[in-house]
């Protein structure tokens, strides 16, 4: 049964497991909730506004005098149009983005306190709820999360003669030069384009010991340990022309992740969702933890993408009501299943790793969770962004603007990150 199929069974199950749990209530008084939310889809068939539409229809059937509209917006998108619509007065009442803080600092959000009982609060899994908030109050909810590892493509690996899959920094450059002479276009994908540099940089600098910010909080963006993993990213793997035909602050991550699917890439660091889809391609995939500069042994990395309340409207019992339905288990794991996507819950995450006996009627095909071991696995330990720093918002899209330059030709690592560095800490500093 392919994930299409069962989707489509779980969609089936999610509407009639959940008109029968949300009961017979109503909100009081006819009301538009308006949704913003994101595409995780790649084409027509999947995009995520046939998910929400899906939720939104059954959901109103049995609450006559609710609609609830959605609008979805492509991941370049999503966050630029949240914020148009909160500068012109017109703030959705639930949106569905990687940004929460700034909004929370300029007190425009619910905070879970508001909108949640304490029996869902508690079933977000415990780091990404800390991720959630600012000042200890949970603002952003974890909606989806997504963590990263090592791929390799098996068949390019033996045609090069390589035995095993990379363990160091030093590995990943002698494995791409082998890719390289038997002609593979793409020996490691590189994606320090404009849709998501932050990412792959970010994996490097954790590979070195470094990151985003120190244990106290601050940006770190310019430190040494930031400054030799770029370098050593320019030097020994886009110098020597390992990453591809197009230059890395021109490559996306879908670039990569489509060449890898068509088995033009021998190397990515890559998500659940496209493992999946390079199976279905009949890629053989070796999956191990990303390499770090000298072993394995440092921080794993992984996104979260969150769902946020605004007050504008004044729309709290109504949000609340949506929003209690959203998270319902069956909901929750219709929408894992469908994006491949990583559990924000303790029962989502039961449900795909220890497949409890008393869901195995509801849900007959869990085993196909058993490929996402190993992400989840990593989350307890993993590192995230900044989420709670209100200036992330604007950090971020300097970050993408300019990463890539410090591979580039004549760009040095230590001055991109430097000048990135001081923007970051002017943001840092500004009242809000």
């Amino acid at each position: 049964m392919t994930h299409r199929t069962l989707a489509a069974g779980l969609t089936a199950a999610l509407v009639l497991s959940t008109l029968t749990a949300c009961g017979s209530s109503e909100a009081s008084g006819a009301t538009t909730l308006t949704v913003v939310a994101a595409n995780y889809g790649t084409g027509p068939d999947d995009d995520s506004q046939h998910y929400w539409d899906r939720l939104a229809r059954a959901y109103e059937a049995r609450h006559p005098g609710i609609t609830i509209d959605v609008k979805v917006y492509g991941w370049k998108d999503i966050d630029t149009k949240i914020a148009g619509l909160v500068k012109a007065g017109r703030a959705p009442d639930i949106a569905q983005g990687s940004m929460y803080a700034d909004y929370a600092a300029h007190h425009q959000l619910y905070s879970a306190d508001e909108l949640l009982p304490i029996r869902t609060q508690a079933d977000f899994i415990r780091q990404l709820a800390e991720e959630g908030e600012v000042h200890t109050t949970l603002y952003g909810l974890p909606f989806a999360s997504s963590s990263r590892m090592f791929f390799c493509n098996k068949r390019l690996f033996r045609q090069a003669g390589i035995t095993k899959p990379p363990q160091t920094w030093d590995d990943i450059k002698t494995d791409a030069q082998a890719l390289k002479t038997i002609g593979v276009k793409v020996p490691y994908g590189l994606p320090l384009g404009p849709e998501e540099a932050e990412a792959e940089a970010l994996i490097w600098m954790l590979g070195n010991k470094g990151g985003y910010t120190g244990l106290a909080g601050s940006y770190t963006l310019g430190s040494l340990a930031n400054v030799q993993a770029l370098q050593w990213v320019k030097n020994n793997l886009v110098s020597p022309g390992l990453t591809g035909p197009a230059a890395p602050a021109e490559t996306n991550r879908q670039d990569v992740f489509r060449a890898f699917i068509a088995g033009d890439a021998g190397m990515v660091n890559g998500t659940p969702r496209l493992l999946a889809q390079a199976e279905s391609a009949g890629i053989e995939v070796g999956v191990v933890s990303v390499p770090g500069r000298t072993d394995r042994f440092h921080q794993a990395f992984s996104v979260a993408d969150w769902l946020m309340a605004f007050k504008r409207n004044h729309h709290r019992d109504q949000i609340s009501d949506f929003l209690a339905y959203v998270y319902s288990p069956t909901n929750t794991l219709a929408f894992l299943d469908e994006y491949r996507m990583l559990p924000v819950t303790t029962s989502a995450s039961d449900v795909m790793t220890r497949h409890q006996d008393w869901y195995k009627d509801l849900w007959p095909f869990v085993n196909q969770y058993k490929d996402l071991g190993a992400f989840i696995d990593q989350q307890p330990t993993t590192a995230y962004y900044p989420y709670d720093k209100p200036s992330w918002a604007t950090v971020i899209g300097q970050l993408r603007k300019n990463l890539g330059k410090a591979v580039a030709p004549g760009g040095v690592p230590a001055d991109v990150l430097e000048e990135l560095q001081q923007q970051a800490a002017q943001l840092d500093a500004a009242p809000m």
